[in-house]
């Protein structure tokens, strides 16, 4: 800790296991138990996104995932490697978005045998509203960090990350310039 900064929490776990257990390294405690109680805040700032647009976390990850897509289209397989859940769990879900009326199920014209999965309008539009409502929160939380800090910040974790990351690359893709209007 530098001695002009404010004394968090984390500072006070990772002194208090140094007095208790000298012979540990607590060193990790001082990245990870941060990284830890700020996914607690940003998992708050997510719930009350979704929910102010009427979309449940998994909702928004597959209509997201969707949006994302040019052509807001993917077969129920692609929607499962992008949200990490099982098949009968994304189908399951593809159900519940399909009976809300956020998405549709049509066969593939390219293959007879395939399904493909298609934002309706209004699965874009609650969409396209909790991620506005996302990225205000998202920013709110990063409002301490200059632009340069937040880039910074990007970069250390995405190498963090990476060894986790199925088929990641270690040539991470360039970071947009973040000015205070852009996430």
């Amino acid at each position: 800790m530098s001695s002009n900064s404010p004394a968090d929490e984390v500072d006070r776990i990772v002194d208090g296991w140094a007095r208790a257990r000298p012979d540990l390294d607590t060193s990790p405690l001082a990245v990870l138990s941060r990284i830890s109680r700020l996914a607690r805040h940003l998992e708050t700032a997510r719930r009350a996104a979704f929910t102010a647009s009427g979309l449940e976390g998994w909702e928004f990850d597959v209509l997201s995932a969707l949006r994302r897509d040019g052509e807001q289209s993917a077969s129920p397989s692609a929607l499962m490697h992008q949200t990490l859940v099982t098949s009968g769990t994304m189908t399951t879900r593809i159900d519940k978005l399909v009976a809300r009326g956020l998405v549709h199920r049509s066969r593939d014209p390219q293959d007879r045998r395939s399904v493909l999965i298609t934002l309706e309008p209004a699965g874009v539009e609650l969409v396209d509203a909790a991620m506005e409502r996302l990225l205000a929160a998202e920013r709110e939380l990063l409002a301490a960090l200059p632009p340069a800090q937040r880039d910074a910040l990007a970069a250390v974790l995405r190498d963090l990350l990476l060894p986790f990351e199925p088929g990641a690359s270690r040539e991470a893709p360039a970071l947009r310039p973040t000015t205070q209007e852009s996430a």
